[in-house]
């Protein structure tokens, strides 16, 4: 046998001892994690859509979703609720006396309905490309033009005040548990979510609760940036309206120490 065919030198030498340039394992590096890649995405959707799939819904959509189921079970609580009363109410033993006293403190408490003269604040965000109406006063940050938790904390605040028989904020009751509570612009009300604008209805004595409004300091500053940059302000009589029943849990939530 010759040896011609064992020397490197020579035209015929064997494939495999050749070595594999760089570039071609860097080729054959990157089909094969695109193919790891395809199988990846395969094997996640199942023939499905995963731009669509709830898994990756944004978290702003799923707040609404929860903030939608939270409205339904407070609508099942409440009807629950009012069937328990009913049963109550059949024959529970209690004298009139008792009955008349449970249901002034259920008035008082915020859990029935309330019929009287009643206004209406809104308050809304100012126009995005909102400037300085006013001479003296700086362009607005965008701080300036959105509704804060102070702001609707300084209305509720004044109606109660002014001796308001019932406050509601948007559709739902407040009690004396209630807290208005804002992330950015954003209201968060027992465990639902809301945006602006937002109404604020009270029933009590109209015009004590707009001179108690227009005293209070908290938003007579407000009012500087609804004349400066435009941010919504509106207050409506609106005759005589009922207020819905608290519906929630009146259940109080607090920390344990761990055992």
């Amino acid at each position: 046998m010759s040896n011609s065919a064992d020397s490197p030198g020579t035209g015929s030498s064997p494939a495999r001892g050749r070595r594999l340039r760089p570039v071609r394992v860097l080729t054959a590096a990157v089909f094969a994690l695109a193919g790891l890649i395809f199988f990846t995405s395969f094997n996640t959707a199942k023939g499905t859509n995963i731009r669509t799939d709830t898994s990756l819904l944004k978290l702003s959509d799923l707040i609404q979703e929860r903030s939608h189921k939270n409205g339904q079970l407070d609508e099942s609580n409440a009807t629950l609720r009012d069937d328990v009363d009913s049963l109550a109410e059949a024959d529970d033993g209690s004298t009139k006396a008792e009955d008349e006293k449970l249901a002034q403190l259920e008035k008082s408490a915020g859990t029935q309905k309330l019929t009287g003269k009643a206004i209406t604040v809104t308050l809304n965000d100012a126009p995005p490309n909102a400037t300085a109406k006013l001479p003296g006063y700086p362009e607005p940050q965008p701080d300036y033009l959105v509704i804060h938790q102070q702001d609707l904390q300084a209305v509720v605040n004044a109606l109660w005040k002014s001796g308001a028989k019932g406050i509601k904020v948007m559709d739902q009751r407040l009690i004396s548990t209630s807290a208005v509570r804002c992330v950015g612009n954003t209201l968060i009300l027992q465990g639902r979510v809301y945006s602006p604008p937002y109404e604020i209805t009270a029933v009590g004595d109209p015009e004590a609760m707009q001179k108690a409004l227009a005293e209070s300091p908290a938003i007579q500053n407000y009012m500087v940036y609804v004349n400066v940059y435009g941010l919504g302000w509106k207050v409506t009589e609106d005759g005589k309206v009922t207020l819905p029943g608290y519906s929630g849990t009146v259940d109080l939530h607090y920390a344990k120490p761990v055992e």
